[in-house]
């Protein structure tokens, strides 16, 4: 009995034994799956799901419209004004912009006028130190007098045939040449003076009583804001394209203005540095308007009273050329199209689209030619 126990304890000891080995060897046999065959396994049960929806399509009655819909935008093509503009930047300058200076240097002894007021031409703004021509001035002016007295004294007594001729002209000679002494002096008195040449508004004055003035240096800025222009240098190439009389449009951004106004110098000659030509347009008097504020200067160089005018982001590009999708009875139809100018975001299309066509605008990029569109947006 003992001698059977022992050896059915063998028996299982050695079962025990080969379970492990077993699964050790089925583990080791195991290869990886095939890619190749995981792909069709995987497109069968995809054939089978569509298999199932087709048929539960057609048992419930549902379409099998297989085309594409796409939500678009579109506006209704009609002919329209176009215009072209060369955009050119510019500066408004006033007509009247000069610095008054002295003549002669000297000591600033007064000053009569202030930044911001109003002058006259011809008006004194500030005296210099003239007190040694001021002596002269009276010293010749008693000449002067004297002078004249003499000559009205000499001439009575030639009126009266009394005196020699010589007489008279020499009396006469004297007086006009003391007066014209006066008259020197007082003209030398004038360059030490700071005098208005035009009627406008004081617009730079840095000047301080006791300074020194220097001709050329020392000065007052006058600036006539009620006439006021732009002034440009447009590039050679515009120069066959941009004349005198041109229509154009002046948008200021920092005065948030903008006006229509006519082209009234156009210079002839190109400058031979910068190869551009001068332009000009005078302004009309508006308060938003200052000298040296930007001005961007539209010169129209293109009209077309009839034009076929669409947005440049309808416009797509192929091999084959330019072309834009119109819906055509709920279905997005290709059309081939020649753009010509485009200003801004339009552009003219020169053929291709007629008026009435309806341009799809919004959703345009993902359409194919012939795929189904459902209109969300019209317009005009």
């Amino acid at each position: 009995m003992h001698a059977l126990t022992k050896t059915k304890l063998t028996i299982n000891m050695k079962k025990y034994i080969y379970i492990p080995a077993l699964l050790l060897l089925a583990a080791c046999s195991q290869k990886p799956k095939d890619k190749n065959a995981e792909l069709a396994d995987l497109k069968k049960q995809q054939a089978d799901i569509n298999s199932k929806i087709a048929a539960l399509q057609a048992s419930a009655g549902v379409s099998q419209d297989s085309s594409k819909s796409a939500d678009i935008s579109v506006y209704k093509i009609a002919e329209t004004k176009f215009t072209h503009y060369v955009d050119i930047q510019g500066k408004i300058d006033a007509k009247d912009n000069v610095t008054a200076y002295p003549q002669s240097p000297g000591v600033i002894t007064k000053i009569y006028v202030a930044p911001g007021q109003h002058v006259s031409k011809g008006q004194l703004l500030v005296q210099l130190d003239n007190s040694v021509l001021r002596e002269n001035i009276e010293q010749a002016q008693s000449q002067a007098t004297l002078a004249k007295t003499l000559f009205e004294r000499q001439k009575n007594l030639w009126d009266q045939k009394i005196g020699t001729e010589v007489q008279f002209l020499q009396a006469q000679t004297q007086m006009q040449s003391a007066q014209k002494q006066v008259d020197g002096l007082r003209q030398q008195a004038d360059l030490y003076r700071i005098i208005s040449p035009i009627n406008g508004t004081i617009d730079q004055m840095d000047l301080k009583l006791g300074q020194v003035a220097q001709p050329g240096t020392t000065g007052i800025r006058i600036v006539n804001a009620d006439v006021l222009k732009v002034k440009a240098d447009v590039p050679e190439s515009y120069a066959s394209r941009v004349n005198q009389g041109d229509n154009v449009k002046i948008v200021v951004p920092d005065g948030n203005d903008s006006l229509s106004a006519k082209l009234t110098f156009a210079a002839k000659a190109i400058d031979p540095t910068s190869r551009s030509f001068a332009i000009e347009i005078a302004l009309p008097v508006r308060k938003t308007l200052r000298p040296n504020m930007t001005a961007i200067i539209k010169i129209a160089d293109y009209n077309n009273s009839k034009a076929i005018v669409i947005p440049l982001n309808a416009i797509q590009k192929s091999e084959q050329g330019d072309y834009v999708y119109v819906n055509d009875n709920g279905a997005a139809k290709r059309k081939n199209i020649k753009v010509g100018i485009a200003y801004g975001s339009q552009a003219e299309i020169l053929s291709g689209l007629t008026a009435g066509d309806q341009l799809i605008t919004a959703g345009a990029s993902d359409l194919n030619d012939g795929d189904k569109v459902n209109v969300l947006q019209s317009g005009n």
